[in-house]
């Protein structure tokens, strides 16, 4: 069950993530109030997953997961550039997240 709630609160914070950029620096209503909604969503998932799941772990994959679906969004969605150094990074975060795993992590 903590695994259910880290993802979703990695779905949350990017559902917040997605929404700061919609909200033109606050200027947009509906996304600014998502903004925040999303985020004590997500931490409240998080907290769940942190009963059961190693901090470094959970946090390592929380925002290192994040992350990269946030650039994939950010690629997509917002047409933002796509470079090999940008891809080769988050190569590097899905590394250290599976290396991460591998050393254990759920109590």
């Amino acid at each position: 069950m903590q695994w259910l709630f880290l993802i979703l609160a990695i779905v949350f914070e990017v559902g917040g993530t997605t929404s700061m950029k919609l909200s033109q620096g606050f200027t947009r209503l509906a996304p600014s109030i998502a903004l925040f909604v999303f985020y004590i969503i997500s931490f409240m998932f998080l907290t769940l997953a942190l009963r059961q799941i190693e901090i470094t772990v959970t946090y390592a994959i929380w925002s290192g997961v994040g992350t990269a679906l946030i650039a994939v969004i950010g690629f997509a969605v917002f047409n933002e550039s796509l470079t090999p150094l940008k891809l080769g990074s988050m190569a590097l975060i899905v590394i250290g997240v599976v290396g991460l795993n591998l050393g254990g992590g759920a109590n």
